[in-house]
């Protein structure tokens, strides 16, 4: 399905639904739900929500007067996300917001019938989320964070940077990350360009590391870090950033802060603007459309991030052609 086609789907006609009756009813306080795998005070998590709630008011939703959002952190653990699914669920709202993929799978697991609204999703049909991404068929539908195209284009950036690369690993936690959505076409990509790719499958610090020192012997070796709540928390990241300098292995990252952070390059999607599109979807359900007939949106917008001073330390000289692509240049 073509992406234009995605796009003629949103104006099909919206059916109204036995999940959101209670929301159509004249003064009813409507009450969201938002389960973020993040940790409460984690910046990126407060401007999501800051989005959210701002572009929510955009559509004449306003905290308090119309609207009550019941947020949850879990911090990416896998047992405060199921603890924080079953709560919201029990405060039966009339929809609810899930970032991540293991936190959409904790909610479907606790509700069939209250409307759940996902972003920074990767594979929601082969997570089990959606029948298909134009008619999702269920009480879940959203927005994709990255297309599994990408993995060539995180080998495409590593090539780039790292010339005469022989060796990718792909770093990924099997418990949070969607690892078959990618991994094809990471082995594709990386071998049709003469590289040899390699899983690294992390639970904890200590498979981190020996990851980055299973590669400090390979010195055209390079790293791509997938989109994964685990090594996004704030001290995998970091430990991932300060390993990727001690044990000088340039690391391809997914998102543009990780880069700010530190990391060499980053090629994805912004997850912030996942945030503003979700409230046009959180609004037509709320004025009661089906989940099951709003389509499974693409992500629309890319940007690319180098860290000049990361690549100086790793001894890399920035080809031109790749810096006038970036829309970010750390110096």
């Amino acid at each position: 399905m073509k992406r234009r086609d995605f796009i003629t789907l949103l104006g099909g006609a919206i059916a109204a639904c036995p999940l959101t009756l209670k929301a159509q009813q004249p003064g009813h306080m409507r009450r969201i739900g938002v389960l973020f795998g993040l940790a409460q005070g984690d910046r990126r998590a407060t401007l999501d929500l800051a989005v959210l709630k701002n572009t929510l008011q955009e559509f004449g939703w306003t905290e308090g007067r119309n609207i009550l959002i019941e947020a949850r952190w879990a911090a990416a653990e896998v047992d405060r996300i199921q603890a924080f699914a079953k709560e919201l669920v029990s405060l039966q709202p009339d929809l609810i917001l899930g970032q991540t993929t293991p936190v959409v799978a904790a909610l479907q697991r606790e509700t069939k019938t209250i409307p759940i609204v996902f972003v920074v999703v990767s594979d929601p049909v082969g997570s089990g989320f959606v029948a298909s991404l134009p008619h999702p068929g269920g009480n879940i539908t959203g927005f994709i964070n990255i297309e599994s195209s990408l993995a060539g284009k995180w080998i495409e950036t590593l090539k780039d940077i790292v010339p005469g690369v022989t060796h990718a690993a792909l770093m990924f936690n099997p418990e949070t990350a969607p690892i078959a959505y990618y991994q094809q076409t990471f082995e594709t990509a990386a071998r049709s360009s003469g590289i040899e790719p390699a899983a690294a499958p992390v639970r904890n610090e200590a498979d981190i590391e020996r990851v980055f020192a299973s590669l400090e012997d390979k010195p055209k070796a390079g790293l791509v870090m997938l989109p994964d709540l685990f090594t996004a928390t704030p001290p995998n990241l970091e430990l991932v950033i300060s390993l990727a300098s001690r044990y000088r292995v340039p690391t391809v990252y997914p998102y543009r802060y990780m880069v700010a952070a530190g990391g060499l390059i980053a090629y994805g999607v912004d997850p912030v603007d996942l945030f503003r599109r979700a409230p046009a979807y959180i609004d037509r359900i709320l004025k009661g459309a089906n989940p099951a007939d709003l389509p499974v949106q693409l992500p629309t917008k890319f940007e690319m991030a180098i860290n000049l001073k990361t690549a100086k330390a790793l001894g890399l000289d920035v080809p031109p052609s790749l810096l006038a692509r970036a829309d970010e240049v750390i110096e």
